[in-house]
């Protein structure tokens, strides 16, 4: 069976928006997902790039890329709005999520909604405990074993993999080794993914 995997952290709405659309996609592909939570900001900092990269934008292409976003949700049918308080740290959200353990995908779209839709601070245990409380999980498990070193230690072997295998920004995803970047490119997973099951 074909396999696509997603790389992914809390922070970027276009991870989001991808995040809404891969199980779709790889259903159409009889395929399965594969959920790698990374750090972006690891990632942006291995490759010496400003971690806020929408603070550089200039005037005109931030308010594209608001647009943008919001037609990239109303294309999905999805809801989206820009938290208050943007960027926030996700390194807690993305250490609960790998403490999710075989839950991890509902743990994903839980926070990924608290952000993206309810404009929560996910940085906030309390929060995030609640969150994934109402998604049906342990929120109390995961956010105390989000502390413990080999949780801390996935995360960073996540992202060290990350750029290791040349991913620069999020969504990414891989059908075997071929990597695609952006919510926009999903149409080109699943050619691939039709490509890797013949």
């Amino acid at each position: 069976m074909p396999q696509v995997e997603i790389w992914y952290d809390i922070v970027c709405p276009y991870a989001y928006l991808g995040s809404t659309q891969i199980e779709s996609v790889a259903r159409e592909a009889n395929a399965t997902v594969s959920w790698e939570p990374f750090l972006l900001g690891g990632v942006f900092n291995a490759l010496g790039v400003p971690s806020n990269l929408a603070a550089s934008l200039s005037e005109p292409k931030r308010r594209h890329n608001a647009i943008d976003l919001e037609r990239w949700a109303e294309r999905f049918g999805v809801p989206l709005r820009m938290p208050a308080e943007h960027p926030r740290r996700t390194v807690l959200a993305l250490r609960a999520i790998l403490a999710a353990d075989h839950q991890r995908v509902a743990a994903t779209h839980a926070l990924f909604r608290a952000y993206w839709v309810d404009g929560l601070d996910v940085s906030a245990p309390a929060v995030v405990r609640d969150i994934l409380d109402r998604a049906g999980l342990d929120g109390a498990a995961c956010v105390e074993r989000a502390s413990d070193p080999a949780i801390k230690g996935d995360l960073r072997r996540n992202t060290d993999e990350a750029v290791g295998r040349g991913i620069f920004g999020a969504p990414s995803f891989f059908v075997g080794d071929e990597l695609f970047w952006g919510q926009d490119r999903l149409d080109f997973v699943a050619r691939a993914l039709a490509r890797s099951s013949l």
